[in-house]
């Protein structure tokens, strides 16, 4: 089955190099295989760039790295037009957006107006400019790190924004036996630097081709919009999810189906990754904070609250 080894080549590779976050990995690469831009958030120094660059080398893909910072201009992320005096007309001169893989380090320390920047392009895979509009390569994904928004100079996202990410991730502190195996791996040599591609373009537009055709059953859909109205009339939510939030984990449900083995989604796909698509996508109530309720928390209560329906599969 192409589909498994190609899989399995990708995370043995990522492996070598993030230590002990094998659960956080595959969370990833469902979002990268559904044709997702993804959202890391997690404290400085815990491997989110390391992770972001390692999948690029792991994919021989472009690859561009935009450090987000205070005065950063959505120009600077897209593109400008310059004035060409030999040819007396305006070039466009393409952003580091342009890259089948783009790292956008730290988003949250630059202002709205930058990060709206990245809009239209997430949404798209394209870039308007004046009249002009320049389509992107494929595949394209933004996997973006952002520091938690209690720390310094950050920024809050858009909701408008926080709804193009398909999932939103935390790899969190490794354990004390992972990170006694960091320190004897990163002793001599940085592993980064020795990682080699494993895949092509063409395997993972392969994979996402693979994951469209993922079957999911009409009692899926019915439980996927039923968790999701759940999410509109919760007292400790002030702002449900969207309809792109329900496509998105169909998708995400149909990627981990696929990196399971299976051509069809069950509702376990559902609920173990319910959290991953709709907990950023969600604005907690005074309610839901006077009661110490947070958004991962809510969305586990809900799937409890929101009977599982029972399928029959057709092998």
């Amino acid at each position: 089955m192409r589909e498994k080894e190609i899989i399995k080549k990708i995370l043995d590779n990522l492996n070598k190099v993030i230590i002990g976050k094998e659960v956080e990995i595959s969370n990833i690469l469902k979002g990268v295989i559904a044709n997702g831009h993804i959202l890391i958030e997690d404290v400085p120094g815990v491997g989110k760039t390391t992770l972001v660059k390692a999948l690029a080398k792991t994919i021989d893909l472009t690859y561009s790295r935009i450090q987000f910072t205070p005065d950063l201009l959505p120009s600077d992320i897209t593109g400008i037009s310059i004035y060409n005096q030999k040819d007396m007309e305006f070039e466009f001169k393409e952003g580091p957006i342009f890259s089948n893989i783009v790292l956008a380090d730290e988003i949250n320390r630059t202002s709205p107006k930058t990060q709206s920047a990245l809009l239209e392009v997430m949404e798209e895979n394209q870039v308007s400019e004046g009249k002009k509009t320049y389509r992107l390569k494929t595949p394209f994904v933004v996997m973006a790190t952002q520091n938690p928004i209690d720390y310094d100079g950050t920024f809050r996202l858009p909701e408008a924004q926080l709804d193009r990410f398909i999932i939103k991730v935390s790899l969190g502190y490794p354990s004390a036996e992972a990170e006694v195996d960091i320190l004897e791996k990163y002793r001599e040599n940085n592993p980064l630097q020795e990682l080699t591609s494993v895949v092509t373009a063409e395997d993972i537009l392969y994979l996402q081709e693979a994951v469209a055709k993922v079957r999911v059953a009409k009692v899926i859909n019915e439980y996927i919009v039923r968790i999701a109205n759940k999410t509109r009339e919760s007292n400790y939510i002030s702002l449900g999810v969207s309809t792109r939030a329900i496509l998105a984990l169909q998708k995400i449900a149909q990627a981990s189906a696929l990196l399971a083995g299976r051509d069809y989604v069950i509702p376990e796909d559902v609920k173990e990754n319910a959290a991953l698509v709709l907990s950023h996508r969600i604005i907690m109530s005074s309610t839901g904070k006077a009661n110490g309720y947070g958004e991962r928390e809510t969305i586990e209560d809900i799937l409890k609250m929101v009977e599982t329906p029972r399928i029959t599969v057709n092998v």
